[in-house]
């Protein structure tokens, strides 16, 4: 029995609140993460600009989504459960000072700005600063609230539930209502913006461009696997046992999605690539974030290992499709996002095994209707999300203000765009 089911009720919701305040907490950190991810994985002279836009990313989105997108998200369910709505802002906020739901729409608000940030590693070193605020605020408070509330709608009552979890869709965490989001708008700025100059040479090979400090990308990925600790157990958002176990799968998933990146990118490349093993443990983590609560350890191993081999494999095809994402954001999130949501309709322990959905997967003699619904799922949210990415992104570039121009690209948008050097006082001394 849970610690939690034999605690005196008050306790127990006191438990929840603190729990998942913590886990919200852990999950901004990912924040952190994200920046140097992309900061370490591109050029010096871009560094200024992409710690900007994930300090905005954040400030501007947050608000974003609780001024409209939590209402879109949380509120009455419509139109058969394809949208909610409840009026602006947190639709139970306004009935009463309810510690649960305030809490609850912090835990929200950091998976939000998730979905938000994702896109940021795909589109950097040419995008323009004013096009990036944009287009992060129309995905905290449009594009990831309608598609979240299909799935996750339901988490503020019944008569908030959305049209897929209705069918029985699972995303514990998020595998596909925050990664593949996030990784469908990132394909899309990718496609729409081009390629950086200099990425691909005349016979159409891609031209390696080396990130500047793999310190603070390695940094940056251990950021993002301690915030994890907290979006995949904290989506429980109850204080129960169930939070240690799910820890496990998730870093089981990524310590194995690690190895057989390493592996992958050694066999391809002749070298362990220590970029390539970052983004496996990445992968990894993407890749357990929807079945996490369903799945055994093993299959965790599982499915990080299939996540590591993908993510490379991804990279090297996307470079031959002349797609530039500088940090491999759409290998990560994007292509893991929905491997991991289809391995939810595969490895699903049944309930006699103590796991909680009422449909087994694929492996445990579940037949193909549970994969099914999955895939439907990923389907519907992949249209959604890849096609108002190029909606958005369209829009931005006829209205002149998507790129930067080749010579602001070339001089580096810290100096262009912000008129600030991060490196400016390194590069004084060093002269000096």
């Amino acid at each position: 029995m849970e610690p939690s089911a034999i605690a005196a009720p008050e306790v127990q919701t006191n438990l929840n609140v603190v729990w998942t305040l913590i886990a919200g907490i852990l999950v901004f950190t990912m924040q952190a993460g994200f920046a140097l991810v992309e900061t370490g994985f591109t050029r010096a002279k871009n560094t200024a600009n992409i710690m900007m836009k994930n300090l905005m990313d954040f400030a501007a989105g947050s608000l974003a989504f609780y001024v409209l997108g939590a209402a879109l998200m949380f509120g009455v369910t419509k139109a058969g459960g394809w949208f909610g709505w409840s009026g602006l802002g947190m639709p139970s906020l306004a009935t009463g000072e309810g510690v649960w739901d305030w809490t609850f729409l912090f835990f929200q608000t950091m998976f939000c700005a998730t979905a938000s940030t994702i896109v940021s590693g795909a589109v950097a070193e040419r995008i323009e600063f004013k096009s990036y605020l944009i287009y992060s605020i129309l995905i905290s408070c449009l594009v990831y609230p309608v598609s979240g509330h299909w799935t996750w709608g339901g988490l503020a009552g019944s008569g908030s539930a959305g049209w897929l979890e209705g069918l029985g869709f699972h995303d514990f965490a998020g595998s596909t209502v925050v990664h593949s989001v996030g990784g469908w708008v990132a394909l899309a700025g990718a496609m729409i913006l081009g390629p950086r100059i200099g990425k691909y040479r005349p016979d159409g090979t891609a031209n390696p461009i080396p990130g500047h400090s793999l310190v603070l990308g390695t940094l940056g990925v251990f950021l993002l696997w301690i915030g994890w600790f907290g979006f995949n157990p904290g989506s429980y958002t109850a204080g129960i046992g169930s939070i240690g176990r799910v820890a496990m799968t998730t870093n089981l998933a990524a310590c194995a999605g690690t190895i057989t990146a390493l592996l992958t990118a050694w066999a391809i490349m002749g070298k362990p690539d220590l970029t390539m093993a970052l983004n496996g443990s990445l992968a990894g983590l993407v890749a357990i974030t929807a079945p996490c609560d369903l799945v055994t350890a093993n299959a965790s191993i599982v499915i990080g290992l299939v996540a590591g081999v993908l993510v490379v494999l991804s990279v090297f095809a996307f470079d031959k499709m002349h797609i530039d994402d500088p940090v491999g954001a759409i290998s990560v999130h994007c292509v893991n996002g929905v491997w991991g949501t289809l391995a939810v309709g595969l490895f699903a322990a049944p309930v006699a095994a103590n796991y909680g959905n009422e449909m087994a997967g694929l492996f445990y003699g579940g037949g193909l209707k549970f994969l099914g619904i999955q895939s439907l799922g990923v389907v519907c949210t992949a249209a959604w999300a890849f096609g108002m990415g190029l909606v958005i992104f369209f829009a931005l570039k006829k209205l002149g203000i998507l790129r930067v121009s080749a010579k602001t690209e070339l001089k580096g948008l810290d100096l262009a765009e912000h008129g600030q050097d991060a490196y400016a006082s390194f590069q004084y001394f060093s002269n000096t």
